[in-house]
Formats: C-alpha cells, sequence, structure tokens
C-alpha cells in the first residue's frame, strides 16, 4: 500500500460507493431483446471491499494502531 494515502482510499471508496448506487438505480438497458449492463456490480462491491479495508488500515495507522504485536519478556 506504498503511496496510497488515507485521503486517496476514501476517494477511491467514494468513487466505488457512487458507481454501486448508479449501477442499482438501473445502468442497463434492453435493446431488441438483448440486455447491455454498462458495469458489472460484482467487480464494484469486490473494489468497495477492498477500499474499505484499505480506509480502515489507514485510519487505524493513523490512529496509531498498527498491527498488534506481542513481546514477551524474558526474566
Amino acid at each position: 500500500m506504498a503511496g496510497i494515502t488515507l485521503e486517496t482510499a476514501q476517494a477511491q471508496l467514494t468513487l466505488y460507493l457512487s458507481a454501486e448506487a448508479k449501477v442499482l438505480s438501473g445502468q442497463s438497458y434492453e435493446i431488441a431483446g438483448r440486455k447491455w449492463t454498462r458495469a458489472n456490480l460484482a467487480e464494484i462491491q469486490a473494489g468497495i471491499d477492498l477500499w474499505n479495508n484499505r480506509v480502515k488500515q489507514l485510519t487505524e495507522r493513523a490512529a496509531g494502531r498498527g498491527r498488534a504485536r506481542t513481546v514477551v519478556v524474558a526474566g
């Protein structure tokens, strides 16, 4: 994820959510009995999952809650 900022990830997530809304509101049509769809809902939803996870990870890093680590003190 090098180079991807929280702002970039949030912007991408917003775009994917907008695309999903457009597809769900009927971004398909029929001509002469053949159905055409402009976008693939499954791919859009996979993008939403991907960008939502990146936003969560970057938010946690920004708050200082990165990966969990276990420290064992020998004594």
